[in-house]
Formats: structure tokens, C-alpha cells, sequence
């Protein structure tokens, strides 16, 4: 019995309730026992630009989307001329009827570039420049078509209900789009119906009026379309799988790891992790961990950084979140968090730069920043998650790690996960334990808090501990925490903090620093989100009877050198893949490890990378057919 692997897209104008169609289909997937990944692309206005989804899902694990689309549900003009040509032969696309005679002058949210590349392709297939037109090419191609009237459905939904108000209610296009491509493909309903009841829990009377839409739209898809070759009835569901959007690992991770304040000022893709977390303030107590998180929204990112260092001096866990743009002015105060030895925890969400660049799209360009992106020499951790799952236990250890060590932990995320949904198994709190280091409860004679140790770790006090009295400056200090520029004293101290980054090579486990995925002759290194789609890619290659390693390094800074060095000693050939331009990792491994990357792939559209693209990359790198920078495309 082969596995289902299906491909699911659904466009329309930014505003249009493309996200909450996803989110209906992506549920009702995974009630029915499929494993799932949606990726949402979005441009940076409010309204009205082009925004879609797409949902993969299958029936054994996957971690990423491909290329390829096999059903496409469209209620706008925009979303059929931009992705009828992603959708594989054999496939459908579902769209409004009404659509057919629009050209592609009329659709104004058309940019030029995108437009001339469209006429392009038509005149070359001898087509009208119209919905009409693209849709013979993808008819041509192979692909079902399915024609119907939105307005249609909701005016007879009006008149069946003899509720007239309906007819007008375009905002329910998304929901009609999603019921039939669930009835397309025989999806049980009962499910669909449940999930439009969780999307819309708060507001049961706009719940009722999508049912009524779902159910109708549903219907009528089983009678009337016809000759579709796939169906996707069901599958017997994992107990411990749950479906997560991108932004909750991190924000419950901060939950169960005893944040207890995060300060931030909005920014894309970050502010969904503090919205989170302000909506969900109030915790149940479990195990000594208080139970609620102080969330505050500040005037900009340098109140937000100024806020947090002052609530961590205070013994609380403290976090904040941002983007490139937002990181950028934070970085004086993150050298005074790592002269001030004081433990703080920043999510950095990267985007496409450089300046506001692509401001609600993909890019892993904010490495080298993070690592090298300070004034003075000062220890601190870079660490990079893979996944959502992931991003739950590193949230954890990136906590332990900022109050064992003293210093600064910027925890690196992207857009790439932040858009994403995704089934995974459930998060297990009992696994995340908390561990304050040094911070003292109780002192008893003199206190120096900077003391020069054998570790290099100095005892914690907090605000207001009796007897914990200490000074804070952005100057060199002595022991106490006076200023002095006495050179010597300035070299103790300065040895003194550097000393850590050794330290937490020597004490953090192995597994937290790196993750081998096995050695070959050809090995991929790579980090953060491109984890998904180089697995997959891999899955696949193994079919064919291919092997290729894959070297995920998490913990960036410092860099754990001679592990790598270990684990390479043999391999032929490194591949290097990274979202952004100029290889960053790649950049710090050479500089590490003394050893030349051999091939580079790189994506920097500010697009996801799909397994799809991977995939045929390493099969050019294999035949031997590879340019040394292999630059990704894919994406509208």
C-alpha cells in the first residue's frame, strides 16, 4: 500500500480569511489522524496583497512542504494566475467560475515582474491573458478542473435558510473553499464541522453561520464534482499528537520553564509569541512553578531590553522577543547584561534584511549578528532550534543555560517556523527542569558579587536579598562591582567571564550542542529551520539508495569545534545549507574548523525552502552537475 503525500493550497487577498481556512483544514487533517505541515506566506500590508497556505499532509512523519501542489482552492483571480502552475498533473483546482473572463491587467495586485514572466509563459503557449487561459495550461497539463460560484452557493444558502443576509457574506468564501476540497476528497465532515466550533469558540453565532455554509458547500461537493483520484477518508490517530502553531513552542516552553517576565515591542514575526503569552497569563501551579507571566508591551525594543535586565536583577526568569530591525537597537544593552553578568533569554524571530528588507518573510540573516554583533569581547550563547518541537526543550535549556553561566542567551527562531503549523508530539513538561545555578537565597558575611572563582562563575544575588548588596555599571569593575580601569584587576575580570564559553563546551551534554543525523562522504552542515526540509530531502534520497549525512549544529556560540572536527575527519565532501546569502555558517565553520565548505545551497528570496528543492540540489551535487552556489528559486 503506498503513502499518501498531499499537497494542499488555498490564496486570496491578505484580509480574506485565507489563514483561518488553513487553520479550519489543518484541524480537521489532524483529527483525522494525518500528520500535517502548513506554511503561511503573507506580504507586509494589512490588506488586500496576495496571501496563501499551504498544507501538507501525510501519513507517515513529514517536516516540511514540496513543490508540488495537488489540490488548489481559489475564490481570487491573483492566487490562479500565480500557482496554476504548481499544481502536478493529476491534480485539481478548485475556483470561483465567476472568475474565468479577469485578465491579468485587471488584477492590480499583480506586481510588474510577476506580470511580465506571466505573459511571457502565455504568449509562448499561444493563450489569452486571462484566468481562462492559465486554466487550459493546467488543463493541458493534466490537472482536473473544478468550476463553481461562490455567489451562487451563498445565494441559495440564503434562500434555503431564508436568511437573505448571506448572500453578501463574502468574508465566508474561505470557509466554503475548504469544505469543498473536503468533500472533494471524502473527507469525513463531522470533523470539519467540529473545527470551525474550536476556530470560532468565542463568537458560537459566526460558528453556526460557517456550519450552515461548510455543510452546504460540502454537499455539494460530493454530488457534483467527479473523476478526482485521490481520497482521504481517515487514519487511525496517535494519541500523543497534537497540532501546534510556530510560535507556541517557544512561548509555552518560556511558561513551563518559570518565566515570569517578558517585556517587547512589536515587531513581524515575533509579536505572535508575546500575544501568546498575554493571552494565556494566568497559569494553573504545578510543581512550585508559579503560575503566571507579567507581559508587557513597551515604547520601543531598548525599554524592552531595559526592563528585562532590571526584572532578571530581581531573580525573575526574563525574556523578551524581537526581529532583525528590533534586535539591532538592543545590542548596547545586551553588552551590559554580558559585563553585568546578569542571565536574560532573547528569542530572536530572523526575517529577510538587511533594514526593514522583506519584513513578513523568510531569512536566516541575522547569524553572524547574533554572534559577532557587540561592541568589546563579552561571553554569550547563540542556540538554534529546528523545529516547533524542538524550540519547546531548547526554550528550557536556553533558561538553564542564561542562569548557570551568567550571561546573555540569544535563542535564534525564524519566520520560517513562526508561520508554520504543524503536527508533533505533545509537549512533556516533566522534561524541562529548571536549574538557577548560583542565585542564592540566603548570605551570610561578606558579599562580593562579581568574586573571582575557580569556575568563573560568581554567587548570584538578587535585589532586596538581605546582605546581597551589589553595584551595577557599565564600566569595568572590581569583585564588588565598583569601577576600576586598574589593568590588572581589568584582566582578571575579563578572563573571568571569557572563561565561561570553555566551561559550557565542557558542560553542556554533547547532544545539545550538536545533533549527527550520520556520517557519509557527503555531509550537509546546516542550522535552525532548514532542519525539516534537508530531513525529508534525505528520506527520500535514502529510497533511491542514497546516503548523505546531515550535521545540525544548535549550539552556534561558541562553537563546539572540536566535535564537528571529530565527526568530519572523514567525510569527502561538506555541504553547506543556509537561508540566507552569504553562507554565515559556513563562514563561522571555516573559521573553526580550518576546512573549506565544498558546496553551498542557499536560499534568500525570502521563501521557505521545500524538500522538493534540496532534494534536486543534492542530486545535482551527486551527478556531479552543481554550480558550487546552488541559489533556490521556489516560491510565488
Amino acid at each position: 500500500m503506498s503513502s499518501i503525500d498531499f499537497s494542499w493550497l488555498i490564496g486570496g487577498p491578505q484580509g480574506s480569511g485565507v489563514e483561518s481556512g488553513a487553520n479550519v483544514f489543518s484541524k480537521v487533517c489532524a483529527e483525522l489522524g494525518y500528520q500535517v505541515f502548513g506554511k503561511r506566506e503573507f506580504h507586509s500590508n494589512i490588506k488586500g496583497e496576495h496571501s496563501y497556505f499551504t498544507v501538507r499532509i501525510s501519513d507517515q512523519l513529514i517536516h516540511s512542504n514540496v513543490n508540488d501542489v495537488t489540490l488548489m482552492i481559489s475564490f481570487d483571480a491573483e492566487t490562479i494566475f500565480r500557482h496554476y502552475d504548481e499544481v502536478l498533473s493529476g491534480g485539481g483546482i478548485i475556483y470561483d467560475s465567476d472568475l474565468e473572463k479577469i485578465t491579468t491587467d485587471s488584477v492590480h495586485t499583480l506586481d510588474n515582474f510577476f506580470r511580465e514572466r506571466l505573459h511571457k509563459e502565455l504568449e509562448t503557449k499561444n493563450k489569452p491573458f486571462t484566468i481562462a487561459g492559465v486554466l487550459e495550461i493546467a488543463k493541458e497539463k493534466g490537472v482536473h478542473l473544478f468550476p463553481v460560484s461562490f455567489k451562487n452557493i451563498l445565494a441559495n444558502l440564503a434562500e434555503e435558510t431564508e436568511n437573505p443576509r448571506l448572500k453578501n457574506m463574502v468574508r465566508m468564501f474561505n470557509v466554503i473553499g475548504v469544505s469543498l476540497s473536503l468533500g472533494l476528497i471524502k473527507m469525513p465532515p463531522k470533523s470539519l464541522l467540529e473545527s470551525i466550533d474550536s476556530i470560532f469558540y468565542k463568537k458560537p453565532q459566526i460558528a453556526e453561520i460557517n456550519k450552515l455554509a461548510a455543510n452546504y458547500s460540502y454537499n455539494y461537493a460530493t454530488s457534483t464534482f467527479i473523476d478526482f483520484p485521490f481520497t482521504l477518508p481517515g487514519i487511525e490517530k496517535q494519541s500523543d499528537t497534537i497540532l501546534v502553531q510556530g510560535h507556541q513552542g517557544t512561548s509555552i516552553g518560556k511558561m513551563v520553564s518559570g518565566c515570569r517576565f517578558q517585556s517587547y515591542y512589536p515587531i513581524t514575526p515575533a509579536s505572535d509569541e508575546s500575544v501568546f503569552l498575554e493571552s494565556h497569563e494566568i497559569l494553573e501551579i504545578n510543581n512550585d512553578r508559579p503560575g503566571s507571566t507579567i507581559v508587557i508591551q513597551t515604547e520601543d525594543e531598548i525599554s524592552a531590553m531595559g526592563m528585562m535586565i532590571g526584572s532578571a536583577l530581581t531573580g525573575t526568569r526574563s525574556s523578551t522577543s524581537t526581529s532583525g530591525p528590533g534586535f539591532a537597537l538592543m545590542a548596547e544593552a545586551i553588552g551590559w547584561a554580558g559585563m553585568n553578568e546578569v542571565p536574560i533569554v532573547l528569542t530572536l524571530y530572523q526575517r529577510s534584511g538587511p533594514s526593514t528588507g522583506l519584513p513578513t518573510r523568510h531569512g536566516q540573516d541575522d547569524l553572524l549578528f547574533a554572534v559577532a554583533g557587540s561592541f568589546g569581547d563579552f561571553p554569550k550563547i547563540v542556540y538554534a532550534s529546528g523545529d516547533i518541537e524542538e524550540s519547546f526543550y531548547d526554550t528550557g535549556r536556553c533558561f538553564n543555560y542564561s542562569d548557570v553561566y551568567q550571561l546573555p542567551v540569544i535563542h535564534m527562531m525564524d519566520k520560517f517556523l513562526s508561520s508554520s503549523v504543524v503536527t508533533c508530539k505533545m509537549f512533556d513538561p516533566q522534561k524541562i527542569t529548571i536549574n538557577r545555578g548560583k542565585l542564592l537565597d540566603k548570605i551570610e558575611g561578606e558579599y562580593k558579587r562579581f568574586a573571582l572563582t575557580t569556575d568563573g562563575i560568581s554567587p548570584r544575588s538578587s535585589l532586596g536579598l538581605d546582605n546581597g548588596i551589589f553595584w551595577n555599571t557599565g564600566d569595568e569593575s572590581d569583585e564588588y562591582g565598583h569601577i576600576t580601569e586598574d589593568p590588572q584587576m581589568r584582566i582578571k575580570m575579563m578572563d573571568k567571564r571569557m572563561s565561561k564559553l570553555d566551561l559550557i563546551l565542557k558542560q553542556v551534554p554533547v547532544e545539545e550542542q550538536i545533533v549527527s543525523n550520520g556520517i557519509h562522504d557527503y555531509t550537509i552542515i546546516s542550522w535552525g529551520s532548514t532542519k525539516g526540509p534537508i530531513l525529508d530531502a534525505l528520506k527520500t534520497l535514502k529510497k533511491e539508495g542514497i546516503e548523505i549525512g546531515f550535521i545540525q549544529v544548535k549550539m552556534i556560540h561558541p562553537f563546539p569545534e572540536e566535535i564537528v572536527k571529530s565527526l568530519i575527519k572523514n567525510v569527502k565532501t561538506i555541504i553547506d545549507i543556509e537561508a540566507n546569502h552569504s553562507g554565515q555558517l559556513g563562514k563561522i565553520f571555516k573559521q573553526n574548523v580550518a576546512r573549506e565548505i565544498d558546496y553551498f545551497i542557499l536560499k534568500y528570496s525570502g521563501r521557505g525552502m521545500t524538500s522538493t528543492e534540496i532534494y534536486d540540489s543534492l542530486k545535482k551535487i551527486l551527478q556531479n552537475k552543481a554550480n558550487k552556489r546552488e541559489v533556490l528559486e521556489h516560491g510565488a
